[in-house]
C-alpha cells in the first residue's frame, strides 16, 4: 500500500481472500499477529494467519504482503506452507485485543476496544498499529453496556493496559468479526486461542451456535469448554447438538459427570443419548443419529420435500427420508424403507410416500461394524444408513460424515487446524 493510503482496521480484514501475483486464492485471512514490545513506540504488525487448503494456518509476512485492497491481499508470490505457531510476545489481534478493557490516559477513563487500525509505513512494506476504535461505558458482568456508550478512534499511546491481564474480557467484538463463518472456522479460531480466551468466547455464544462449534472441535477442546460452563447451561448445550455428536462428547467425560449432565437434560433429550451411549464404539449404532426424517406411509411427497427443505438439517439427513409405522419419534414402529430426495423431486406433490419407498435397500443391525457400514455406503453410493433393531424398528441413521470421522486418525481435527517459521 502506498503511503498516504487509507487505514486498514483489522475486522475488515477477516475472511478476505489471498491472491497471488497471478490472480490464483492462496487462502483467507483468519487472524493478524502483531508484537508488543516496549522498546517500540508503536506495535509492529508481523504478518496475517491465513487459512488455506485443508484449514492449515500458515503465516504470511507483512513484508510479503504487495496489497491489501478492495476486499483482498494480494501477496509477492510462494506462501510458506509451514503451520503457524504463535510465539512469545506475539498476540493475535482478533483473538486477543478485541473486546480488551483498556484506560485513556488522558481521563483515566475506561473503554473497550472494538477494533484495531494499522498503517504501512512510508517507502517501505512494514506495517504498525496506530489507532484504536474504542467505546466508552461500564462492563457489567463480562459484557460492555452497548446503550449510551460513545465511540471515539484514538492513538494507540493514547491508552494505556494492554500489558496487563483482563480477568473477565468480553468477545462480542471478536464474534461479529466471524459473524458469518462457518461453524467449522468458528471452531478453528477458538482451537488456536488460550484456554482463558477459548472460555470467554464460548460464555458469549448463545446455545445453538455454541453447539454447532463444539461439534467441530477436537476432543480435548470439547471437554474443556464443556467444563467451563455452569453445569445447567452445559446441559443445554448439549440439547443442542446432534445427539451422535452429544454423545461422543458425553463419552469423554467421567462417569458421575456424565450422569449429572444426562440428568439436568429434558428426558425427551437424554434418552436418545442414553441408548447411543449403550452401544460399542465404533459401531452403527454408537455412530447414528436418533434424528432422521421419519414420515408415515401416508405421507405425501410435498410433506416429504418440506422436511428435507429444512436448513438446519445437515445435508447427509437431508439426502433421504425413512418411512415407518408410528410412532414417528426414534425407536419408530416398523421401519417399511426409504426414499432419496432426487425421487422425491421426481414425484408429484400429491403422491403418498408409502407408493414410492425403496425396499431394495435392507437396513442394518446396531452392532454393525465401521468396515461394514463403510463398505455398505461405498457399494450403494448413499451417504445415510438406516439402523434397525431386532424387531425392525427404525433406531436411527449412520451418515457418511460420521463414518469418515471415525476412519480418519484420532488427530484429523488438530491436523486440519494447525495453522512462521
Amino acid at each position: 500500500m502506498a503511503a498516504g493510503a487509507p487505514r486498514v482496521f483489522v475486522s475488515h480484514l477477516s475472511g478476505v481472500a489471498v491472491f497471488d501475483p497471478n490472480g490464483d486464492q492462496v487462502g483467507r485471512v483468519r487472524d493478524v499477529v502483531a508484537l508488543l514490545s516496549v522498546r517500540r513506540r508503536l506495535p509492529a504488525v508481523l504478518g496475517l494467519v491465513v487459512e488455506v487448503v485443508s484449514r492449515r494456518r500458515v503465516f504470511l509476512p507483512m513484508t510479503r504482503v504487495t496489497g491489501v485492497e478492495s476486499g483482498q491481499v494480494i501477496t509477492t508470490g510462494v506462501v510458506n506452507m509451514r503451520r503457524f505457531e504463535q510465539r512469545p510476545n506475539e498476540h493475535l489481534v482478533l483473538g486477543e485485543l478485541l473486546d480488551r478493557r483498556v484506560t485513556l490516559v488522558e481521563t483515566d477513563e475506561q473503554v473497550t476496544v472494538l477494533d484495531v487500525g494499522m498503517q504501512q509505513l512510508p517507502a517501505r512494506r512494514d506495517w504498525e498499529i496506530d489507532r484504536l476504535f474504542v467505546r466508552k461505558g461500564r462492563a457489567r458482568g463480562g459484557a460492555l453496556r452497548r446503550k449510551g456508550g460513545e465511540t471515539l478512534t484514538v492513538e494507540w499511546e493514547a491508552v494505556t493496559g494492554f500489558a496487563l491481564e483482563e480477568p473477565q474480557q468480553g468477545a462480542a467484538n471478536l464474534l461479529a468479526a466471524f459473524e458469518q463463518s462457518r461453524p467449522a472456522d468458528l471452531a478453528n479460531v477458538l482451537h488456536h486461542l488460550s484456554e482463558k480466551r477459548r472460555a470467554e468466547v464460548a460464555a458469549a455464544l448463545d446455545d445453538d451456535r455454541l453447539a454447532d462449534v463444539l461439534e467441530e472441535l477436537p476432543d480435548d477442546d470439547q471437554v474443556e469448554i464443556l467444563g467451563k460452563l455452569q453445569d445447567e447451561r452445559a446441559a443445554d448445550v448439549l440439547e443442542a447438538m446432534d445427539p451422535d455428536d452429544a454423545a461422543d462428547l458425553l463419552s469423554e467425560l467421567p462417569e458421575d459427570e456424565k450422569e449429572r449432565l444426562l440428568d439436568l437434560m429434558e428426558p425427551t433429550e437424554a434418552d436418545p443419548l442414553r441408548r447411543l451411549l449403550s452401544y460399542e464404539e465404533g459401531t452403527a449404532g454408537g455412530m447414528m443419529t436418533t434424528e432422521p426424517i421419519v414420515l408415515r406411509p401416508d405421507a405425501s411427497v410435498a410433506e416429504a420435500l418440506a422436511r428435507v427443505r429444512n436448513e438446519d438439517l445437515p445435508a447427509p439427513l437431508a439426502a433421504q427420508v425413512y418411512v415407518c409405522r408410528p410412532p414417528d419419534e426414534t425407536p419408530t414402529g416398523k421401519y417399511l424403507g426409504l426414499i432419496h430426495f432426487q425421487r422425491l423431486l421426481r414425484e408429484p406433490p400429491f403422491t403418498l410416500v408409502s407408493s414410492i419407498v425403496d425396499t431394495d435397500l435392507l437396513p442394518l443391525p446396531p452392532d454393525t461394524s465401521l468396515p461394514a457400514l463403510s463398505g455398505y455406503l461405498a457399494a450403494y453410493n448413499i451417504v445415510s444408513v438406516p439402523v434397525v433393531d431386532e424387531d425392525g424398528h427404525l433406531l436411527g441413521a449412520v451418515t457418511v460424515d460420521d463414518v469418515l470421522d471415525h476412519l480418519l486418525p484420532d488427530d484429523w481435527r488438530e491436523a486440519r487446524s494447525a495453522g512462521h517459521g
